[in-house]
């Protein structure tokens, strides 16, 4: 398994239940695929540098976990399709990590 980030700009008129809402399901993805959430590192409400969507603020989110590489296709894909996520970046941490889970 291979260690990836995802960072996630949520929209800031989203409620910290939905925000929450969000969070779980995408954790739920990465659990149901056989990945392993090592991190979820709220980093809170923040300025944006230019303007998304006409708002010059967003709830930032960052998502450390272990995953088979498949995983990150499906997880994009159901980012793409969820309500109040307006941007996102995986980043790829580490090819192998130590210490696997068999």
């Amino acid at each position: 398994m291979r260690k990836f980030e995802t960072l996630l700009l949520l929209s800031p008129e989203l409620s910290a239940d939905n925000r929450e809402g969000i969070i779980t399901a995408l954790t739920a993805i990465i659990e149901r695929e056989k990945g392993v959430m090592v991190e979820v590192d709220n980093w809170g409400m923040r300025d944006l540098a230019y303007p998304v969507r006409k708002l010059m603020r967003g709830f930032y989110v960052r998502l450390v976990y272990q995953a088979p590489a498949e995983l990150i296709a499906e997880l994009e894909r159901n980012i793409r399709i969820t309500d109040g996520i307006f941007k996102f970046v995986t980043v790829k941490l580490a090819d192998e990590v130590a210490g696997e889970v068999a």
